[in-house]
């Protein structure tokens, strides 16, 4: 458990620094980008490795509608992640769509994983995600919606992310897991 709360902590230090810091992080100019994304892919490992060595700890049952929910989230999720919001007509006027995306995905996954590990590592990145929209949100409070797209737009990002859950859900299945019930 000390390496997957290792990595959150790396996680949330590596994404609000330049938000907390940007004196110093402007001082490491261009290099500096490389950097935090060797601390953000050093958390992930991480967090990665602490969850997968946790012990199971159990918490609660997954709900008989869990796994459902998840994998209609997860498509919702995948979407929002995508250029989709920018380039579409639904959710366009969406200030954080990709953070809101992850929160989602974070959300899904508490749903049908009711464990220590499992609540620490999705609840403590849900977290991250409403942490880094204030901050985001008081750093730069004026905002203009992206100009509106098109459904079609819409209908395609949604058409991959449904193929992107099905790639995701057969990854999962190769170390085990159900992502699709059984």
């Amino acid at each position: 458990m000390t390496l997957l709360l290792a990595g959150l902590i790396l996680w949330y230090a590596a994404h609000l620094f330049n938000r907390v810091m940007p004196g110093v992080r402007a001082k490491m100019g261009d290099k500096g980008k490389g950097v935090i994304a060797l601390l953000i892919l050093l958390s992930v490992v991480l967090m990665v490795i602490g969850y997968r060595s946790a012990p199971y700890e159990h918490l609660w049952d997954r709900p008989t509608w869990g796994t459902m929910a998840n994998n209609a989230m997860m498509v919702v999720a995948l979407y929002l992640t995508s250029p989709g919001p920018k380039k579409g007509a639904i959710f366009y006027g969406f200030r954080h769509p990709m953070l809101m995306g992850v929160a989602l995905w974070a959300m899904a996954h508490i749903i049908v994983n009711g464990d220590v590990a499992s609540s620490l590592l999705f609840g403590g990145i849900w977290l991250w995600t409403q942490i880094e929209i204030r901050v985001i949100n008081k750093a730069e409070p004026d905002w203009t919606p992206n100009p509106r797209g098109s459904l079609a737009k819409d209908g395609m990002f949604f058409a991959i992310s449904i193929l992107l859950v099905g790639l995701i859900g057969a990854i999962h299945m190769l170390f085990g897991l159900t992502p699709f019930g059984g």
